[in-house]
C-alpha cells in the first residue's frame, strides 16, 4: 500500500549493467505467468489496490492508452504472480521510457495486493521482472522511478540493484531526492545506512 500520509516526491532509480541480480523462489503455491488478452483487468484490480489509481476504470484506461497498442511487446513484458487457483494477485512491467531520443528500459508499475504482501512476493516480482528485461533489452542500465509514498518497496529496488539518482533522471521524471531524503532516512532506517 502506499503510505500518503507523507509528501508525493519523484525518486528515480538506476540499476547500471553488470548488476547481479539476486536469485529469489516464489513461496509455495504462486507461479509467473505472463500477460494474456483480458489480463488488462487483473493489471488495473492489482494497481488499484494498492492506490496507485482511484477506481479500476481509471486503472484500465491508463492501460489501453500506455500498453495495448504494443500487443506483442505488453504479452512478453507484463508478467503476473498468480495463486494456485489462478489468481493474478502481484505485477511487474519490463517496459521502455525515452529520455530525449535515447531508449530506456524501465522497469515499472510494480505491485502486490495488500492481502497478500510481506510474504516475499514483491521481492519476488521485481527481480523476475529484471530477469526478463535483461532476457529482452540485454545487459543494459535499467532505470526505475519510484516516490516517497513507496518507500516499503524501495528497499525491495535497493536490493536488486538499483540505487538512488541523486542527480539528474530519466524519461519526464522529476528528481526530488534531496527534497525526499529525509523522509526515506526516517521510514527507511533498516536499508539507508
Amino acid at each position: 500500500m502506499l503510505d500518503k500520509s507523507i509528501p508525493y516526491l519523484n525518486i528515480p532509480m538506476q540499476r547500471k549493467y553488470e548488476t547481479p541480480i539476486p536469485q529469489y523462489v516464489l513461496p509455495e503455491g504462486y507461479s509467473f505467468v505472463s500477460f494474456t488478452a483480458g489480463s488488462e483487468v487483473d493489471w488495473a484490480e492489482i494497481e488499484t489496490s494498492v492506490g496507485e489509481f482511484d477506481s479500476i476504470s481509471e486503472a484500465l484506461v491508463y492501460f489501453q492508452k500506455n500498453y495495448l497498442s504494443f500487443p506483442g511487446e505488453v504479452e512478453r513484458r507484463t508478467i503476473f504472480i498468480q495463486t494456485s487457483d489462478e489468481k493474478k494477485v502481484g505485477t511487474a512491467t519490463s517496459w521502455w521510457n525515452y529520455t530525449d531520443v535515447r531508449r530506456d528500459p524501465t522497469l515499472e508499475w510494480i505491485a502486490v495486493k495488500p492481502e497478500y504482501q510481506g510474504i516475499g512476493l514483491g521481492k519476488a516480482v521485481v527481480f523476475e521482472g529484471m530477469r526478463r528485461m535483461l532476457q529482452i533489452e540485454g545487459d543494459r542500465d535499467v532505470f526505475l522511478h519510484t516516490q516517497t509514498w513507496s518507500y516499503r518497496a524501495i528497499g525491495i529496488y535497493l536490493q536488486a540493484g538499483f540505487e538512488f539518482m541523486k542527480t539528474g533522471s530519466f524519461s519526464r521524471y522529476e528528481n526530488d531526492f534531496d527534497k525526499a531524503l529525509p523522509y526515506l532516512e526516517k521510514k527507511m532506517k533498516l536499508y539507508l545506512k
